[in-house]
Parts: C-alpha cells; sequence; structure tokens
C-alpha cells in the first residue's frame, strides 16, 4: 500500500508546477488581451517564474 501512495503522492507533487505555470501563463495572457499568436511565449516566461519561485523558495504570485 505504501508503494501506491508514494506513487500518487509523486504524481501530484510533480503536477503542481505545471497546474501553476498553467494559471501563470493565463494572467500573462490576460494581462495582454489575450492576443494571439503568444501561446507559448506565455508558457515559457510563466515557466521560468514558477521555476525560479520554486526554487528561491518564494510564494508564487496571481494576477
Amino acid at each position: 500500500m505504501e508503494g501506491i501512495l508514494t506513487k500518487q503522492r509523486r504524481s501530484t507533487i510533480q503536477s503542481q508546477p505545471q497546474q501553476m505555470t498553467a494559471i501563470a501563463a493565463y494572467y500573462l495572457a490576460e494581462r495582454r488581451g489575450f492576443s494571439p499568436g503568444q501561446k507559448l511565449e506565455d508558457w515559457l516566461r510563466a515557466e521560468g517564474e514558477i521555476e525560479s519561485r520554486l526554487q528561491s523558495g518564494l510564494p508564487s504570485s496571481s494576477g
């Protein structure tokens, strides 16, 4: 049973940065009025910001 719980917990922990990145990318797109053609740039910028915050131990800010 412990193996299953460990796998589930690891999966949850690994998916959290991706969820945080998606939310941050949404807010970046919102700030620029959702103009098309910048989806990848929004994602990459958000991903960098989230990674930086996670590494430094800072909480993420939304909006």
